[in-house]
């Protein structure tokens, strides 16, 4: 009985293109034309075909002559041995051989199944904005859009136009964090409204009242709002004043303080 020729699987520092030639490494070459070689070439009943489509209908010891039949193989060689069986003429000790090899390579799947999985880096949206400009209401009762003229970071969150508009290009969830600088000259008490806006339609139940007591009261305003946004969707932070003498104001530097925006926005996506 004549012994087919099994080569072994080329080792990993064998590279899979001959960088002389550009053509496939000779060791890789023997490797898979003797797989095809023992496949009949194309006419046996077992095709290289059905080793690609999933577990055999036949134990390991029905495929394999010679082999133990009271040893049950590790996770995998079920599947594997229909590839020992295309060898069924060859001679018990190769048999053994491919049996060893067989487990040892099962081993090998299950441990790389066993591994956890990579997590996936999710990309996260963002930008920050602010205005070094004073904004004033020129009516009471009447809502304004906050407006930025200054963009210090973006990645898929931008200042649309008006500037009222801040834009972000993709789907998901979106933290929306802001302070003003808001101001009154009235010695009476006036109440001020900040509330947010999504393509043009007030969020329900989001708005917030401050009330301001005496001619020159400083007020900061600050919270965030949490939204889910579609891509291109457009935020707005709004407001609204009882006296026309509330403002929201912007400061120059004053040693040792830096300048201050009349707004601050900082926009960030939610993991999910």
């Amino acid at each position: 009985m004549t012994v087919q020729n099994l080569t072994q699987i080329p080792a990993p520092r064998v590279p899979l293109i001959d960088e002389r030639s550009g053509l496939m490494s000779r060791e890789w070459y023997r490797f898979f034309i003797n797989l095809f070689n023992l496949t009949g070439n194309g006419s046996n009943v077992t095709s290289l075909t059905d080793l690609q489509i999933g577990p055999p209908t036949q134990s390991w010891q029905e495929m394999v002559p010679n082999s133990d039949a009271t040893v049950q193989p590790p996770i995998g060689v079920e599947a594997l041995a229909q590839i020992a069986a295309l060898v069924s003429d060859a001679q018990p000790t190769t048999n053994s051989e491919i049996i060893a090899q067989l487990a040892t390579l099962a081993n090998e799947v299950e441990a790389a199944l066993l591994q956890p999985p990579v997590p996936e880096i999710q990309h996260l949206h963002y930008g920050a904005f602010h205005d070094t400009t004073s904004q004033t209401a020129a009516a009471i009762n009447t809502a304004y859009a906050m407006t930025f003229n200054s963009t210090d970071f973006q990645d898929g969150v931008e200042i649309g136009s008006p500037t009222s508009r801040i834009i972000c290009r993709n789907l998901g969830v979106y933290n929306f964090q802001f302070s003003a600088q808001a101001t009154t000259g009235s010695a009476s008490s006036h109440y001020m409204y900040v509330w947010p806006r999504v393509n043009g339609v007030d969020i329900p139940d989001s708005s917030t009242r401050v009330e301001f007591k005496g001619s020159g009261n400083d007020q900061v305003l600050a919270w965030n709002f949490l939204l889910r946004m579609q891509a291109n969707d457009y935020f707005e932070l709004m407001w609204s004043a009882t006296d026309t003498s509330i403002q929201l104001s912007a400061y120059a530097a004053s040693a040792p303080s830096p300048a201050i925006p009349s707004v601050i926005l900082t926009v960030t996506e939610a993991t999910i």
